[in-house]
């Protein structure tokens, strides 16, 4: 009988505001490698079944790049796909891609979601979703094997992060050096997850999923002071 593998989903939500024009080039590369990390953990863990979406977002709407692809089967983004302009709906964003993933998810426990969030600045355009509407769902995803991660610059990561009820952060200045740097953190960070999860394959119930997501590399202080 053929074993099910364990379904890892990986939600990117990636900021395509106008301000992130400046860092547009090292974002698509940071993007793609994040990608070759999980095809490349894929590999490395069998018993893992891993799922990417990258869902883009500004005031002209929210683009669903990649929806649930799997990672074999997953091509990178280019500058023709990610085209940053207009404001930043962010809180709108998060609310249409979180729950169009769990209403899309299996009905039985056997998976785990990581849902990453990079943005180079503060909520200012959504229309749909609030704040604590957002917090309320974070908390109680949490709760069911979510990790979230927040990723920012030019605004208070950790004061951002933590309203919506997100305790995982990296800052980054808008430079291509201070990028590579924070790309390489989130990939040692995600790589040890996904270790996490094949130790406790058995179990997945054990152990707590969203602590300490940065601290697998490098403390939060340690993190912040390398990218500020």
């Amino acid at each position: 009988m053929k074993q099910v593998k364990h379904h890892v989903y990986n939600l990117i939500v990636l900021d395509e505001s106008g301000s992130m024009e400046s860092i547009k080039a090292p974002t698509i590369s940071g993007f793609n490698e994040v990608v070759e990390t999980i095809r490349s953990v894929s590999a490395q863990f069998p018993e893992q079944q891993h799922f990417v979406s990258l869902v883009s977002f500004n005031g002209v709407g929210i683009k669903y790049i990649h929806w649930n692809e799997e990672v074999d089967r997953l091509n990178r983004i280019n500058d023709k796909m990610y085209r940053p302009d207009a404001s930043t709906p962010l809180l709108d964003a998060l609310g249409a891609s979180i729950s169009r993933l769990e209403g899309e998810l299996p009905k039985e426990h056997g998976y785990n979601v990581l849902v990453t969030i990079l943005t180079d600045g503060e909520e200012n355009a959504s229309k749909e979703y609030t704040q604590a509407m957002i917090n309320t769902m974070i908390s109680r995803l949490k709760e069911q094997r979510w990790t979230f991660a927040y990723i920012g610059a030019n605004h208070d990561v950790i004061s951002a992060a933590a309203r919506l009820s997100i305790t995982n952060t990296l800052q980054f200045k808008p430079t291509a050096e201070s990028m590579s740097d924070m790309f390489d953190k989130e990939r040692q960070a995600r790589t040890v997850l996904y270790q996490k999860v094949s130790n406790h394959y058995d179990k997945p119930d054990d152990i707590q999923y969203d602590l300490n997501y940065y601290s697998t590399d490098t403390t939060d202080d340690e993190s912040e002071d390398s990218n500020t």
